[in-house]
């Protein structure tokens, strides 16, 4: 696909809180990531406001298991409070994504350099990743390296029929990625087929519930480096 990159991001936890169990302060992970964790991790590997990340598919390479672990989070007012927080324990994921131009961000039509963002995007992705990489969660520490989707062993390879995880949280709609002054969820209903989940895209998502007023942040020349000024930097002018 045209602007694409795959990768394996893995690591010792992951916490893909599901907003149900935050009420009483004793999160509980998905059994797979969310749509938004795996666009965030992309994100994490190199993002512009000039881009819109779109994940196409994610691959569980590892069985699906669980830890629970004792934690002392801290409380809104102050001090510390004891919780079970119960993450997923030796993750790893093959993901395929790609990128398009925001259409709601024509202020940036300036930085419109596809062949120069995804050179940039690869680059990045090789050093692993631009910020740190988060499974879900800042206390689970994530790693991204290059691969070809679909190579190795996953343990979900030869799974007779297909996984339904119910209705799950998809991702968050934020005002310059929709043209809409509000902060949005959305959710759906991931099914896996041998190990292998595909996304719809965030406009395709039907059960969308509105959460706040929102306006989007301005970018122009002023606070932003176009990618032909960042090649320049990086000597590849």
């Amino acid at each position: 696909m045209r602007n694409s990159i795959e990768f394996e991001v893995f690591g010792n936890y992951a916490l893909f809180t599901d907003p149900l169990t935050k009420m009483g302060g004793e999160k509980l992970s998905y059994q797979i990531p969310t749509y938004q964790a795996l666009k965030g991790i992309v994100e994490g590997i190199y993002w512009k406001p000039t881009l819109l990340m779109i994940v196409d598919k994610v691959r569980v390479m590892n069985p699906i298991r669980m830890e629970s672990k004792g934690v002392r989070p801290i409380e809104y007012g102050g001090g510390n409070t004891l919780a079970n927080y119960t993450y997923l324990r030796d993750v790893r994921y093959q993901v395929s994504a790609h990128f398009i131009f925001n259409p709601y961000r024509p202020d940036l039509a300036f930085d419109r350099n596809e062949h120069k963002h995804h050179n940039i995007l690869l680059r990045s992705l090789k050093a692993g990743g631009r910020r740190d990489i988060f499974l879900g969660a800042r206390e689970c520490q994530g790693y991204v390296e290059p691969c070809s989707f679909g190579e190795g062993d996953g343990y979900y390879d030869d799974y007779e029929g297909e996984i339904h995880f119910g209705t799950m949280v998809h991702g968050i709609n934020y005002p310059d990625e929709t043209g809409r002054n509000q902060m949005e969820v959305r959710l759906w209903n991931p099914v896996m087929k041998n190990g292998v989940i595909e996304f719809i895209r965030p406009d395709q998502c039907t059960q969308v519930r509105s959460i706040a007023d929102m306006v989007p942040k301005h970018f122009d020349e002023s606070n932003i480096q176009s990618a032909d000024e960042l090649i320049k930097m990086l000597g590849e002018g």
